[in-house]
This record gives C-alpha cells, sequence and structure tokens, in this order.
C-alpha cells in the first residue's frame, strides 16, 4: 500500500466528509509495498469520551498505553471507526479530552508509521484536524487495500448489513451539511454535551442479543469475496469475531475497547484476533464465536 500522507479527495466540492478532506462512498485500491513480513494493526469502537471524565479515564489509558506500545512495532495502523464517542470540529475548538490519544497518533506518524482513520457513525464529524495537525489518513466510507499479498475491504460496518434503512436515512441527514452548519452554530459547551448525551441514549437502547455472525458475514463478507477480496473486516458490532472459511478467506469483526479490548494483527499474511493483555503483554487469542467479555 502506498504511503500516499493522505487519501485522494471525495466527490466535487472539496469534501470526501462532512467538513473536510477524505474519501465517501467508494472503495479505494493501493498496490502492496511493505514486506509481507511485517506486521499491522486493526482496531475500532473505542468511544473514547463516553461517560464522566472519571469513568471515561482508565479506557483511554489502556487505549494510549495500546498505541505506544503496538503501533511503534507496526508496519501500518487502520482505526476502524468510533475511536471517539463524539468528535465534531469546530473552526476554532475541538474536544479537549482526546489530547493524549491525539498525541500517541501523532508519535505513529511521525515514526513514519501511516495510520488510517475511518469515520465511525459516533465520530463521522471529523474534519481537517487530523489529516492536517496530527497525520492521519482519514477516509469516510469503505476503503479496499492491499498488504501483505492479502486483498482486504475494510470499514466501520454501519449501514452496510439488509435492513438499515432507518439508519441510513438517519445518517444521511446527520451528514447532510445544512445539519453540520446548523450543528455548528452551538457554542461547544452546549453542542458537546448535548451530543454525549445522544451517544449515551443510542447505546443503551440498541439490542446486542440478536448478534448473528454468520449472517454478518453473508451480508458484507460474502459480496466483497466474490469480487475478489480475501478478508474483510468491520467494528461496530462490539462483538468479537474470527471466522475463516474453507479457501482461507477472513471474516473478522473487531469487537471494541468498552468490555473486550480487541484487536487484530496481520502477520506473515495471517489474521489473528487478539485481546490486549498490557504494555509488553502477549495479547491473548479471541477464540471464534467468543462472547464479549469472554
Amino acid at each position: 500500500m502506498t504511503d500516499t500522507g493522505h487519501l485522494p479527495a471525495g466527490p466535487a466540492g472539496g469534501s470526501g466528509g462532512p467538513s473536510g478532506p477524505g474519501t465517501s462512498g467508494s472503495v479505494l485500491s493501493f498496490p502492496a509495498s511493505r514486506p509481507a513480513t511485517g506486521r499491522v494493526l486493526f482496531f475500532s469502537d473505542c468511544h473514547l469520551g463516553a461517560g464522566s471524565e472519571a469513568e471515561d479515564r482508565p479506557r483511554e489509558d489502556k487505549v494510549v498505553a495500546f498505541l505506544r506500545d503496538e503501533g511503534p512495532r507496526a508496519d501500518a495502523v487502520y482505526m476502524l471507526g468510533d475511536l471517539f464517542d463524539f468528535w465534531f470540529e469546530y473552526r476554532h475548538a475541538v474536544p479537549r479530552r482526546h489530547f493524549r490519544v491525539l498525541n500517541a497518533l501523532a508519535a505513529l506518524v511521525e515514526r513514519g508509521i501511516p495510520v488510517t482513520f475511518f469515520g465511525g457513525n459516533h465520530d463521522f464529524w471529523v474534519g481537517s484536524f487530523l489529516e492536517q495537525e496530527i497525520g492521519c489518513r482519514v477516509t469516510y466510507g469503505p476503503l479496499e487495500v492491499v498488504e501483505q499479498g492479502r486483498r482486504i475491504f475494510l470499514a466501520h460496518g454501519d449501514g452496510l448489513a439488509r435492513g438499515d434503512y432507518g439508519y441510513l436515512f438517519l445518517r444521511g441527514v446527520l451528514r447532510n451539511r445544512w445539519c453540520i452548519a446548523g450543528y455548528r452554530l452551538l457554542h461547544p459547551d452546549l453542542g458537546i454535551p448535548l451530543a454525549r448525551w445522544s451517544s449515551k441514549l443510542s447505546r443503551h437502547t440498541r439490542d446486542e442479543s440478536s448478534f448473528d455472525v454468520e449472517w454478518l458475514r453473508d451480508q458484507i463478507a460474502a459480496p466483497r469475496f466474490a469480487a475478489g477480496c480475501d478478508a474483510a473486516l468491520v467494528g461496530h458490532f462490539h462483538h468479537p469475531r474470527h471466522l475463516r472459511d474453507e479457501a482461507g478467506r477472513d471474516f473478522l469483526v473487531l469487537g471494541d475497547w468498552i468490555g473486550n479490548d480487541t484487536y487484530a494483527v496481520l502477520e506473515g499474511g495471517a489474521f489473528r484476533l487478539l485481546r490486549w493483555a498490557g504494555p509488553a503483554g502477549a495479547g491473548s487469542v479471541v477464540a471464534a464465536g467468543a462472547r464479549p467479555g469472554s
């Protein structure tokens, strides 16, 4: 995968996303450029900023430690959405609570490690700050990449499965430039707490009991396999799963950092889904079918 510094611009009008550069609604492919013996990290759904600062701090500590310990050993890092429980860039302000994790990401970029940020359903209002100030590459839609000879489909995962029509309508409203402009009129001291309250309400009303990873694989991974990919990775669903078929094609749901602390590693062309065991610890493999918190 060529290190372009940033992803190509989105549709005409200057922005692939809500308020800044990036890509939107398209699948991009990059040629492989890193060795097959390297190490690539994938994680998602940290939801930093959820709850009070006291409640959020232990999770932020884990994510910062993970980035500082695992990140420097990686050839590339992919964050597949919802790193933040809420993110919104005003013209002269960004949420202050995330300074330490932003610093850890900037440190990886300064080491020459490409970091790709996917906007999730909680942090899709990312503007230019992460690209211009931190150095991340930002995308607002799926990507197809080649790493270690593997052709990989990557996405946050929201809106990809059949039956998400109501959510797709709501997403279209929330990402509308006029809605964003109206929200920007709110002072950050009002707008940010309001968004965090809404995000918390959304999590408590979501039904997690009906998760079916095989149905999800058929919905999301199977079409990408038919198109030539041999791996598909998503976040969003918070249930860590790793399925591999007889043809050696992998489907991974990355889990989260709320109750699972899970991430995926690609080494030597093989994927593993691991649970973070702390700095310098050996991550434990998450067995296929493992349930959240197990």
